[in-house]
């Protein structure tokens, strides 16, 4: 008997329908699999039969076909074993057919039948909606993650026991229903840290405002045990709650690469993505034979930090340069070209020499200047032209260390930056794809970022005194911008100025890039 269900691949941020028939056309006895499966999916066919036997079904006796279409489209991964299990029983007359095509079914078997979660549960949620399906079956822990998606019934199980009792009617099982926007909104502001965890570093704290408030990139340099890695993870703690548009966007790709917490519906907080400098290029942008998301993807609307970043392989820091333009990432493979979405602040730190203690103020440097040189140009100058702040960290004294005094918190600070943002939001209402000062083109910057003659002179000053380049100019407009919007200034006066100024430290000579 020829039985049609239908599960689903996951390609890039997105899902495709897969058909999937299994028929029993009689032959040479064995299970046949077809429509170009990976190995996982062939291997399918010995974890589907022993579910079958160890749930008190008998196994199939004859040639069992299955069909997954498009044949053109890889089918990769484990997931498919449940509906090829329940197309077994039902083209074996074990279980009513009559409704399975209605379903979208996903969900990886062990071999006593219990079902395991599957990656990518949300984009197939939200296609399953879409081709008007009556509902999606997955496994239980990923079933809060696709009830987020409205007007569509979601069964989350356990055993494929559960499902055969559902299509046999003999089952209570409910839809998972999730109160998105009440979760979402209280998990905003639920962190575990805080700014005013941090003692002293002022400069460094208004520096971190100033590329929250207007989405700039940063470095921070400075020796080691400054506090530059602390400062950084406290960073999502001041930028703008997600709105509910970008918190699934968010989810999407986390969910894509298997990387959501075990029952988590929605990813509520900007992401912090810390990789090891060990990490490869592929780990980095995304890549694969059927391409993943890399790290700049899964830090998409929130921080990608790279701690001592001359350590990271050159290739790997050269392959950001187009993403931290275009905010997306194209992969190109032989079969298909996937594009993922990669809008990310990218904060970094780096110690002034290979010793750590280059113009420490206590302790002496051991580096010659061509070894502090050399250290420097790691960082290529196209990268460093992405950077619009370079902040130096200096060693917190012990007076401050010690104080019982509070700092600013967290709050307050977000607040400040949260009114910086509306006011771009409204500056860029008719510039599509511009959301922040940090995006500005050539073109727009000479209209929004116009300048005193005051404002000009001391420009002019400063890049010939302290030896800017000229990448610094338009770098330098922008992070003035912000500055103003922060103080609530329609224009940029001179003092704006100065401070962007100063977040130039390695355009200046001495410095490399």
């Amino acid at each position: 008997m020829l039985v049609k269900l239908f599960g689903s691949a996951v390609y890039g941020v997105d899902a495709i329908t897969i058909t999937i028939e299994v028929d029993t056309p009689g032959g040479e006895i064995g299970v046949y699999i077809v429509g170009l499966p990976d190995n996982a999916v062939k291997e399918s066919k010995d974890r589907v039969i022993s579910a079958m036997q160890n749930t008190g079904f008998d196994r199939p006796r004859g040639r069992m076909v299955v069909n997954m279409a498009p044949a053109d489209i890889k089918k990769a991964g484990a997931a498919y074993d449940l509906p090829i299990a329940l197309g077994f029983l039902a083209a074996t007359a074990q279980m009513p057919h009559e409704q399975l095509h209605e379903y979208v079914i996903m969900g990886e078997l062990s071999l006593d039948g219990s079902v395991k979660p599957i990656k990518g549960a949300l984009p197939i949620a939200i296609q399953t909606r879409a081709e008007k399906f009556k509902g999606l079956i997955v496994p239980k822990e990923n079933a809060r993650e696709a009830a987020l998606v409205n007007n569509l019934e979601v069964f989350g199980v356990d055993h494929i026991s559960e499902v055969i009792a559902f299509f046999n009617g003999t089952s209570d099982l409910k839809p998972v229903k999730v109160n998105t926007r009440e979760e979402f909104y209280d998990a905003q502001s639920n962190f575990e840290i805080d700014f005013n965890d941090v003692k002293g570093q002022e400069n460094v704290k208004r520096a971190l405002e100033i590329a929250a408030a207007g989405g700039h990139n940063a470095i921070l340099i400075g020796p080691p045990g400054a506090g530059k890695t602390m400062l950084a993870k406290r960073l999502p703690t001041i930028l703008p709650p997600l709105t509910l548009h970008e918190a699934l966007e968010t989810t999407k790709i986390h969910s894509v690469a298997g990387k959501l917490p075990g029952n988590t519906s929605l990813v509520a907080q900007r992401p912090f993505r810390s990789p090891h400098h060990t990490i490869s290029d592929a780990a980095l942008v995304g890549g694969g034979g059927i391409p993943q998301p890399g790290e700049i993807s899964l830090a998409h609307n929130g921080v990608l930090f790279l701690d001592e970043l001359p350590e990271f392989k050159r290739s790997a820091l050269e392959v950001m340069r187009q993403p931290m333009e275009e905010r997306k990432v194209a992969i190109s493979r032989a079969r298909v070209s996937i594009e993922f979405p990669a809008s990310f602040m990218l904060i970094a730190s780096m110690n002034p020499c290979p010793c750590g203690y280059f113009n420490h103020p206590e302790k002496e440097c051991s580096c010659s200047p061509l070894m502090v040189q050399r250290y420097l140009n790691k960082i290529s100058g196209p990268l460093l032209d992405r950077i619009d702040l370079h902040v130096e960290v200096t060693p917190v004294p012990f007076s401050e260390l010690s104080s019982k005094q509070m700092s600013e918190n967290s709050n307050d600070v977000r607040t400040r930056v949260i009114a910086a943002r509306e006011i771009q939001a409204k500056r860029f209402e008719a510039h599509a794809g511009t959301y922040a000062n940090a995006q500005i083109s050539s073109k727009l910057l000479k209209e929004i970022c116009e300048i005193s003659t005051v404002g000009q002179n001391l420009l002019k000053t400063a890049m010939d005194r302290l030896n800017l380049s000229a990448r610094a100019y338009d770098r330098i407009l922008k992070v003035s911008r912000t500055i103003a919007d922060l103080s609530a200034s329609p224009d940029i006066r001179p003092e704006h100025l100065a401070e962007a100024i100063q977040y130039r430290s390695l355009d200046r000579e001495g410095w490399g890039g």
